[in-house]
């Protein structure tokens, strides 16, 4: 008697898809805002869901850390990708890719740093890494056309990204976002070689940051 075939897995309704892309933005842009403790029911309301529609598409608080953590990530190297698909100046594709990861709000991965998040979670690995790997590629570029400063690393670069594109949680954050792009010009002038002076330490990759 022949076996009967598996049943595929049901696909997501549209709708559905749709309200937990909704509760993933509206995550991030309040995370940013307030931090990572802001109330879920906050979220949702941002987001124009139910409380019931969070905890179904997220069971708990890490679980939603997590999923914004990783589609900042997912973003940041869809960026990265498409710096290195550019055939042009190195070091203005470098340019073009950190203002760009500044626009996706790197700093959404501030929480990583919670004491109760699980920062070796497979999914958050996996993102982390892809990062790792084209943020380095497009950086490799720059340094072996002699534009970029040789003594900088992936961590180096998303950790300064993250810090002057995140004011202080509870700030009137809305307001300093008119200055994040000037000063992230200033940071990359201040990576251009030859370097003016030398850096303390050593450069820093994403691995160091995670186990720090």
């Amino acid at each position: 008697m022949t076996a009967p075939a598996p049943r595929k897995a049901p696909r997501p309704r549209a709708d559905a898809l749709r309200n937990r892309e909704r509760i993933v933005t509206a995550a991030r842009e309040m995370f940013v805002e307030h931090g990572p403790d802001v109330p879920l029911d906050e979220i949702a309301r941002r987001a124009g869901v139910g409380n019931a529609t969070v905890y179904r598409n997220f069971p708990d608080r890490d679980a939603l850390v997590r999923e914004v953590v990783c589609s900042v990530m997912d973003r940041t190297a869809e960026a990265a990708e498409l710096a290195l698909a550019e055939t042009g100046d190195a070091f203005a594709a470098l340019e073009r890719f950190v203002h760009t990861a500044a626009d996706e709000r790197i700093s959404a991965l501030c929480p990583m740093i919670s004491s109760t998040f699980d920062k070796n979670h497979p999914d958050l690995e996996a993102a982390s890494k892809r990062v790792e790997q084209l943020v380095e590629e497009v950086m490799g570029r720059a340094k072996a056309a002699g534009q970029l400063r040789p003594d900088v690393g992936v961590g180096d670069l998303l950790i300064v990204v993250a810090q002057l594109s995140r004011p202080p949680a509870g700030t009137d954050c809305m307001r300093g976002d008119r200055f994040v792009h000037r000063h992230l010009q200033l940071l990359l002038d201040g990576l251009r070689a030859p370097a003016r002076s030398a850096l303390p330490g050593r450069a820093v990759g994403l691995g160091e940051l995670r186990a720090s």
